[in-house]
Parts: C-alpha cells; sequence; structure tokens
C-alpha cells in the first residue's frame, strides 16, 4: 500500500499542500520507520478550511434531514466496501493488529455514519398547545464544528465525531492527532463521492497550535476533543471564553470489579479485553482490576495462563492480536509505570519489559498486590499494564472503586444481578458494563463524569450535542399590554 497521501490537507473537497507548514513524519509502530511526511496547517490553511466549510454548512443546513440522510448512508456502504484497505491503512496508521482494524475500526465507523444517517430525517421540533395559542420548537444546527482526535481510534473517532454533526445539519473541520494523520483524510474522501457538499467535512493536520488556534477561532461554533485531561481542561477553558459548545471524551482509571460469584473465565475476558486490547491504549480501559479476595489467587494464575498465549507478531498477520504501541515514547512511558510499580512495592506477575524487535513493543504486564495510593493505581498509563486490587466487601470496593478523579467507565463480573444492579448504581462512572466490558455500540451513549469529559458520544443522547432549539411562540389571539 502506498502511504503518502496526495497531499497534507483536505479542503473544499479536494487535497490541499502547504509545505510552509512544520513536516510531520508518519512512523509505522510495528518498524519505527516513515512511512509518509504531512505538513502542520498554516494560518492560510485553517483560514480556508474555515471558509470552506462555512459554505458548505449553508449548503447542507438547506438539505431536508431525509436528503442528508441519504448522502450518510451512502457513505457508510463505501466504507464497508473498502472496509480492508482501510483497515490495512489504520494499521500502518497505529500499528493495532489487522485482527483487530478488521473488525473494530472502520467497521464502527460505518454503523455510527449508517446510524445517524437514518436518524437525520427524524430531527423534527415539537408542536406544544397553549390553550387558544400554541409554540413550537425547532432543531436548528450549531454550525461549523472542530473535532480534536486522538491516536488510538483515528478511523472510528472521525466517524464517531462526524456522523452526529453532519445529521444535524453542521459542517466539520477534523485534526487528527499528529500521531496518526492518513485514516481521516480517507473519510474525507468517502463522504465526497457520497454526495456531501465540497468542504463540508475537511481534514488539516496539524500540532497542537494548530488545534489551539481552531478552538479559539471565533468562527467555530462547537469543539469536540478526544484526549488527555490536561489538554481538555485547556480545550474547555479556551472553548468558554468565547461560549462555544463543547463535547470532551477525556481519559480514565477505570474500575472492573470481579465478585467472588462470578464465572472467572468471562471476568478474565473483560480483564483482558479491557486492559490488553490495542496494546492497552484505550481511555475507557478497566486498568484497576478489583478481585475479591476468596478467588484472588485462582484468578491471577489462570489469568498469567491466559496472557500467555497471547500472540505478539506482525500486525499484518491476522494471527496476530497483540501489537506494538504506538510510538517509541507511548512505550518509554509504559516502561517507566513499571518500574515505579515494581519500587512501590507491587508484585509483578508477569510481563514489564520491552520486546526485543524492531518497532514499539512492549509486553502484556500484570501488577498483583496493588495498592489505591501507588501510581500505577491512580494515574493513567495508557497501555499495556493491568493492576489487580483484591477487596472484601461490596461497600469497601465501591468506595475504593470512587477514590479517583476519573469517571469514564466502570464494570463489574457477578451472577448476582440484584447485586449488579446496586453496584452499578453507585459507581460514579458514565459509561458502564455488566458481565462484559469494552463494548460500544452507536446505539448506546458513550462519555464520562467528572474529570473524564462532558457530553456523551453516540445515540440520539449525541444529537443534544451538535444541535440547538428554537422556540416560537404563536398567539391567535389578541396581544395585551399593561396601558
Amino acid at each position: 500500500m502506498n502511504t503518502q497521501p496526495t497531499a497534507s490537507h483536505f479542503i473544499g473537497g479536494a487535497y490541499v499542500e502547504d509545505k510552509d507548514g512544520t513536516p510531520i513524519n508518519v512512523i509505522y509502530p510495528a518498524t519505527g520507520e516513515t512511512i509518509a511526511t504531512v505538513y502542520s496547517a498554516t494560518p492560510a490553511i485553517i483560514d480556508q478550511a474555515i471558509k470552506a466549510a462555512q459554505a458548505a454548512q449553508k449548503i447542507w443546513a438547506a438539505m431536508s434531514g431525509t436528503e442528508r440522510g441519504r448522502v450518510l448512508r451512502k457513505a457508510a456502504d463505501i466504507i464497508r466496501a473498502r472496509n480492508h484497505e482501510l483497515s490495512v491503512l489504520e494499521t500502518y496508521d497505529t500499528g493495532k493488529p489487522l485482527q483487530e482494524t478488521l473488525v473494530a475500526d472502520a467497521t464502527s465507523g460505518a454503523d455510527s455514519i449508517e446510524y445517524f444517517g437514518g436518524l437525520a430525517g427524524t430531527l423534527t421540533g415539537d408542536h406544544i398547545p397553549l390553550g387558544q395559542s400554541f409554540a413550537y420548537t425547532v432543531r436548528e444546527p450549531l454550525g461549523v464544528c472542530v473535532g480534536i482526535g486522538a491516536w488510538n481510534y483515528p478511523t472510528q473517532i472521525a466517524c464517531w465525531k462526524s456522523a452526529p454533526a453532519l445529521a444535524c445539519g453542521n459542517a466539520m473541520i477534523f485534526k487528527p492527532s499528529e500521531m496518526t494523520p492518513l485514516c481521516a483524510l480517507k473519510i474525507a474522501e468517502i463522504y465526497m463521492e457520497a454526495g456531501a457538499p465540497a468542504g463540508l467535512f475537511n481534514v488539516v493536520q496539524g500540532l497542537g497550535d494548530v488545534g489551539a488556534s481552531l478552538v479559539n477561532e471565533p468562527r467555530v461554533d462547537k469543539v469536540s476533543l478526544t484526549g488527555s485531561v490536561p489538554t481538555g481542561k485547556k480545550v474547555y477553558a479556551a472553548a468558554a471564553s468565547q461560549i462555544k459548545h463543547v463535547t470532551m471524551e477525556l481519559g480514565g482509571k477505570s474500575p472492573l470489579i470481579v465478585f467472588d460469584d462470578a464465572n472467572i473465565e468471562d471476568a478474565i475476558s473483560g480483564a483482558i479485553l479491557g486492559n490488553f486490547y490495542s496494546s492497552g491504549q484505550i481511555c475507557s480501559n478497566g486498568t484497576r482490576v478489583f478481585v475479591h479476595k476468596s478467588i484472588k489467587e485462582k484468578f491471577l494464575a489462570r489469568l498469567k495462563e491466559r496472557t500467555q498465549t497471547a500472540i505478539i507478531g506482525d500486525p499484518m498477520d491476522e494471527t496476530t492480536n497483540f501489537g506494538p504501541m504506538v510510538s517509541k515514547n507511548q512505550m518509554e512511558i509504559a516502561e517507566r509505570y513499571v518500574a515505579k510499580g515494581l519500587e512501590e512495592g507491587a508484585t509483578l506477575v508477569y510481563g514489564g519489559k520491552r520486546i526485543e524487535r524492531d518497532g514499539f513493543y512492549f509486553e502484556p504486564t500484570i501488577f498483583a498486590d496493588v495498592k489505591d495510593d501507588m501510581a500505577i493505581a491512580r494515574e493513567e498509563i495508557f497501555g499495556p499494564v493491568m493492576c489487580v486490587l483484591d477487596f472484601g466487601s461490596d461497600d469497601e470496593v465501591i468506595a475504593r472503586a470512587n477514590d479517583t478523579e476519573f469517571g469514564l467507565a466502570a464494570g463489574i463480573f457477578t451472577n448476582d444481578l440484584t447485586r449488579a444492579h446496586r453496584v452499578i448504581g453507585q459507581l460514579e462512572a458514565g459509561s458502564c458494563w455488566i458481565n462484559a466490558y469494552n463494548l460500544t455500540p452507536v446505539e448506546i451513549p458513550f462519555g464520562g463524569v467528572k474529570s473524564s469529559g462532558v457530553g456523551r458520544e453516540n445515540s440520539k443522547a449525541a444529537v443534544e450535542h451538535y444541535s440547538q432549539l428554537k422556540t416560537v411562540y404563536v398567539e391567535m389571539g389578541h396581544m395585551e399590554s399593561q396601558f
């Protein structure tokens, strides 16, 4: 595959280049090789993208919801038809195994676009009878939306942000992570092919200064960010200064609780999925695994056995199910946290080292005897490092699970459904699972509480974050006044 894009940016329905911007090398995580180069957006590129989005948004908003939905559903069909090609590109961009990208990236993006394409024609207001008079509401688009993506799911995030935005009649400028800039360009191509007006979905590349410029741009009406808590705080403050609409899906240090009556194999599957999928680089991961004391040793022994069966290798080989981390820096972060965990007295059950091969491979790692105040239990690592903590009572584990600034996700494994609902009801998290983990179908809202974000992605809930209501009061009688 030729991974070098035609140009760095996609604006107004065409590829655009400006080599005055800072060059950004795209590194294939499996080998460490440079596979493409793009250039960070200059002020001229940003201005061009905003003007293109403004023009396209007026055309798009004038179309009926049904017409907009037709374009979105066609885009979803194209993505599905090209799933293999898009998945290979995603693997080059992120290093994630092709076994994973074939089923979890472009396909989930297509699901999102199809869902909101079907919803677009249903976005109507309400009629409110008021005796002789009445009122009605109209759901209107916000205008130009900016999406700022993370590097772990570049195709999916581009679709998750653009699908509800476009369904509601907005235009979008999307800035991918500088580490994974390739995939969003293909989504831009596909929207154009599906019949979207030129400029409706634009892609601009860039470093942090480009994101800051877009967030602070007065012509932008909404910002949707997927990223870290520190970045989220900066974006939130900047957007607030101009009263912009904001959606933020930020980090987490989520609890996964395994009760003594749980199905051990299912619970271990949840822990593996919630810690080692995408080499642990998922914001909602359940990286604090609380296991009841009575089953702790059995759980750890079986977890180690199953982790040893991971197939680590070339991500383009479909038998590989554990690939490299996205970058050398991210691998070194994981390495430093492992060293800190050992310093603080946690027991290393498995892994903990770089894998001696080209690229940025790090072993799936399991710590036991982890205490709540250890750095590995409090700070988001964003790597394949699982912390196993033990507990005795329901009340104890609920209090400890909630003792964090984060609140993105939580999961529990138990065969007692009364306990399941009672405990989930007390966990401070936005996205929760019972006897499952990290499953995010488009039909359900996704997002966090506390420092893990504001707003929701996916489902009908996303419509509230990409549209606004106009209320119209209609007087059918005479207008009275005091004089």
